[in-house]
């Protein structure tokens, strides 16, 4: 069920305002400028598809491909972002570093896409395994990486000049920026390289009443926020130390626990959070493998993508957090980003050393089975896939 949240007088009229222009002005700068490129009716959302972004310097794109009952997949189209793809410097098989950026709300049936070149983000319309572009505004700092969303609102990391957050609402089918939601995450803006000393995701817990942010080697810090009245954000985070460990991406297993790939220590890690926005480490168990930076959840597994040794680890997860490693899976080079369908019957796991998509059938006790591969044109070094 959705549950409403009031926005403050002085908000809700800037989003009123902003809506009713269509136009996304609410905060009156460059940063926040949109164009507005569909109408917002006839979309029923995700199915039976996987979309995967590009990256590409020359101009960003979101490929779709069609998800068979077997799991394989046929090209469906491919959608220019209206914006283009950047390059962290160090970066080689994942150039912006980073989960979640290519982000789904099932809400709105939208789909957000970041493009770091041009600091913006990018709002498809989801019908199936179509889409269609229906906004392109900024992201309200530097090198957007990541995406999150909960119900109606949604903030945006991103990775440059220290790092920021940006807030902002779902208002008939488009993004208005949210009034004073800007957060500066205060990271080392000169700390090299930059593909280990920028921000690696941000995400909501499963209640939404925090917001998470991992910062790499740049502090190796998990910060959480506590998601206020209104959908704005604690002043400053509660930063949680794990030195040495390299926080990247971030999910929650079929429990709840927060889980964390650790590139630092090539494992992942499992969290209590309290509801004071601090961490408990429940275990931490390594892959075996090298530069362990992604996580995905499917089903009742967990799936850690190894970009160094391109190899994707499986894992379960306790009630009480406790990991077992089941073990690796060779994929093709650069492993980076993963997403599951189905309700965890299928993975597909992105790499960058040639842009291609690997599918597997997962099966009963988590051993996954190569159902075929796609070259996905243009993505050498592109991140961000979700799968329906």
């Amino acid at each position: 069920m959705k549950v409403p949240i009031r926005l403050k007088p002085a908000a809700a009229a800037a989003v009123a305002a902003a809506a009713a222009t269509v136009v996304v002005t609410a905060l009156a700068t460059p940063a926040f400028a949109s164009t507005t490129i569909a109408s917002s009716t006839g979309y029923s959302g995700a199915s039976h598809a996987v979309f995967v972004q590009t990256d590409s310097t020359s101009g960003n794109h979101v490929v779709a491909y069609h998800r068979a009952a077997d799991g394989a997949l046929s090209p469906a189209g491919s959608y220019p972002t209206g914006g283009l793809g950047g390059v962290l410097g160090g970066s080689v098989v994942d150039h912006t570093a980073s989960q979640g950026s290519l982000t789904y709300d099932p809400w709105h049936s939208l789909l957000y896409a970041v493009n770091a070149g041009s600091n913006t983000v990018s709002v498809f319309a989801v019908s199936g395994d179509h889409l269609a572009l229906r906004q392109v505004l900024g992201s309200g700092g530097t090198f957007p990486v990541s995406v999150a969303t909960r119900g109606d609102l949604v903030y945006v990391v991103n990775a440059l000049n220290g790092g920021s957050l940006q807030g902002y609402r779902v208002f008939g089918g488009f993004l208005v920026p949210l009034p004073g939601s800007g957060r500066a995450l205060g990271l080392n803006p000169n700390a090299s390289p930059q593909f280990t000393n920028t921000p690696g995701q941000v995400a909501f817990t499963p209640d939404g009443s925090k917001l998470i942010v991992t910062t790499k080697a740049n502090g190796n810090d998990i910060d959480v926020f506590d998601v206020g009245f209104g959908g704005w954000l604690s002043a400053a985070p509660v930063v949680n130390s794990e030195p040495g460990t390299v926080p990247f991406a971030i999910t929650f297993d079929s429990y709840g626990n927060l889980v964390i790939a650790e590139a630092g220590t090539n494992a992942l890690a499992t969290f209590a959070i309290s509801g004071h926005e601090t961490l408990t480490q429940l275990d931490a168990v390594g892959t075996g493998q090298a530069a362990t930076c992604w996580v995905a959840p499917a089903g009742p597994f967990l799936f850690a993508s190894n970009a160094g040794s391109a190899a994707e680890s499986g894992f379960t997860s306790a009630a009480d957090g406790q990991l077992a490693l089941l073990g690796a899976t060779a994929t093709a080079a650069g492993t980076v980003d993963a997403s599951a369908a189905a309700d965890g019957q299928f993975l597909y796991v992105q790499t960058g050393g040639a842009g291609i998509v690997d599918e597997y059938a997962v099966g009963s006790g988590g051993a996954l089975t190569q159902i075929g591969s796609v070259t996905v044109p243009d993505a050498v070094g592109g991140e961000g896939i979700v799968a329906f």
